[in-house]
């Protein structure tokens, strides 16, 4: 079980939101240990969180991390590819230094494309129906009742997103996805594949709305280097810090340190 969350304010400091939800409410620890400290103990256990950002910023890592983190702590972690293949992703793990293959082996970590998951469903092609996101739906909460999944990452809704032609067929498809994870006490991290201009945290516009979180990840220029760096803009159910962090990918795991002043945006 995760730890109760801690009683003194975050050590990293900034600016920071209140929310009604008590503060001892049971949270999901990522594993990453200052985000963590930044959410007040971790991620309101159930909430459904966007991960935004554009290419480069470590969306993939950070949600591979969260899930592996998970595994580590007996917790059933399941990723679902949109649009790389798995094999790939078992390479990507490999960079950890607390990455073990028995995770994959022994079933606590389960990695699968969600391309493979349709085409057996019988519906491989460009466009779902809403009979398909039906389906897709009821697969996805079978996955996770059946595995007893407690940690889910889609990555990315921005692909899937490709294949979901209109507006309301997406939102509906999110907020009956947030309803079935919520259900299973399934804490769930959404990537989303966005630019780097400001204010902007899905490709539609209609993702943002939904999620109880947002953590967003860009690049800024700073003393002639281009650094990565991760805010919460939003997560219901906790007080957080919403300044800017600095992000660095390492063979232990991704390090936040507070971003100094004086950073700007840069196109990736």
């Amino acid at each position: 079980m995760d730890s109760a969350p801690p009683t003194a304010p975050p050590p990293l400091g900034g600016e920071s939101t209140q929310d009604t939800v008590p503060p001892s409410m049971e949270r999901c620890q990522t594993g990453i240990e200052a985000l963590d400290a930044i959410l007040g103990g971790g991620i309101p256990r159930g909430n459904m969180v966007l991960v935004a950002g554009s290419v480069g910023t470590g969306k993939t890592t950070l949600a591979l991390e969260f899930l592996i983190r998970g595994a580590e702590r007996g917790e059933r972690s399941l990723f679902l590819s949109v649009t790389e293949a798995t094999a790939k992703l078992v390479q990507n793990v490999g960079s950890f230094e607390f990455f073990r293959t028995s995770l994959i082996e022994d079933g606590s970590l389960v990695l699968l494309d969600l391309s493979a998951v349709t085409a057996k469903l019988g519906f491989d092609r460009d466009e779902l129906s809403h009979e398909d996101l039906d389906i897709l739906l009821r697969t996805i909460r079978d996955l996770v009742h059946t595995l007893g999944v407690r940690r889910l990452v889609i990555d990315s809704i921005t692909s899937l997103g490709y294949r979901i032609p209109r507006d309301e067929q997406l939102r509906d498809f999110l907020l009956r996805l947030g309803e079935i994870l919520a259900e299973a006490d399934c804490t769930s991290l959404i990537v989303s594949e966005v630019s780097s201009d400001p204010g902007r945290f899905s490709a539609r516009g209609v993702e943002e709305a939904i999620v109880d979180g947002i953590i967003l990840l860009r690049s800024t220029r700073r003393l002639g280097d281009i650094l990565r760096v991760l805010q919460i803009v939003k997560m219901r159910g906790t007080p957080h810090s919403r300044a800017l962090y600095v992000l660095e990918l390492t063979p232990i795991g991704i390090l936040l340190a507070p971003h100094l002043k004086g950073g700007r945006a840069v196109e990736e």
